[in-house]
């Protein structure tokens, strides 16, 4: 199981993190990984100077934008599915 937390802090929330909450969740749906993907908000990760932060596993990412979400899911997420 994987585990994607994404930043709903302020700023975040300010770059658009329930747009790509909502990303994801179809990505997830497309893609047939019900239980091997769990999507969650999470408060501020200490790095809002790097746009909108999400966790992967504990290991934070900054930079994700509506627009890269599904490049971002096929390069960081999706590898981690196939382990």
């Amino acid at each position: 199981m994987v585990t994607l937390k994404i930043c709903v802090g302020s700023s975040c929330h300010l770059k658009g993190s329930y747009d790509i909450i909502e990303r994801f969740q179809a990505l997830k749906e497309e893609n047939g990984i019900g239980d091997e993907l769990s999507i969650e908000a999470s408060f501020c990760m200490g790095n809002c100077v790097k746009g909108v932060c999400v966790s992967i596993n504990d290991e934070v990412h900054g930079g994700v934008t509506p627009s890269n979400v599904p490049e971002f899911f096929e390069a960081q997420i999706l590898p981690l599915l196939e382990k």
